[in-house]
């Protein structure tokens, strides 16, 4: 297996997960803390410029989907409730 495609089985392994949980990995779950990992290196690359182009376009749409499925603290959940009443 070479390394693009090692990146991309990475890659679809978190779409799936985020998919089928409805959640972005947690650094807390030992499980998959390998993928928060990845995720956050990645993010580095980009940042840094040094990601491939082909995986740029990738990348974020991954992190289009991260946006949905980002934690919101239990404040702003309190705080949402109350302005819908």
């Amino acid at each position: 297996m070479n390394q693009d495609e090692l990146w991309l089985k990475k890659y679809n392994e978190i779409i799936s997960f985020m998919e089928q949980n409805h959640r972005r990995p947690s650094k807390y779950i030992p499980e998959e803390k390998a993928k928060v990992n990845w995720w956050k290196h990645q993010q580095k690359l980009m940042n840094a410029g040094t990601l491939k182009e082909d995986r740029v376009e990738m990348f974020e749409k991954l992190l289009e989907l991260g946006e949905k499925y980002k934690k919101v603290n239990q404040y702003q959940k309190i705080e949402e409730g109350i302005q819908l009443i």
